[in-house]
């Protein structure tokens, strides 16, 4: 089911990861960790060498990957993570991963 919009207790982040995080899981170990949070939105590669993720739902749910995103996968090196509230996007169905 698409997201179809704000409602109380719903958020959005975007989020950008820094550090060891291209190479080592973190997209596909985001995806995993956001589907069974339920969170709706998307995880991509950015060409500088982050990882940035759009996240929109519960917000206990968008906090949780958020702290989530402070380890990332056992592979993963985060050094650090910038957050700041978003626009949801609609028509988002699940989470994806981006290329």
């Amino acid at each position: 089911m698409p997201w179809s919009g704000v409602t109380k207790g719903m958020k959005a982040l975007r989020l950008k990861i820094t550090g060891i995080v291209q190479g080592v899981w973190f997209r596909a170990s985001t995806k995993e960790t956001a589907d069974r949070l339920g969170v709706y939105g998307w995880v991509r590669n950015a060409g500088d060498g982050s990882v940035e993720v759009h996240a929109q739902g519960d917000e206990r749910s968008v906090d949780m990957l958020h702290q989530w995103c402070h380890r990332g996968p056992a592979g993963a090196r985060v050094e650090q993570v910038e957050a700041e509230e978003a626009m949801p996007e609609k028509g988002i169905v699940g989470f994806s991963i981006r290329r």
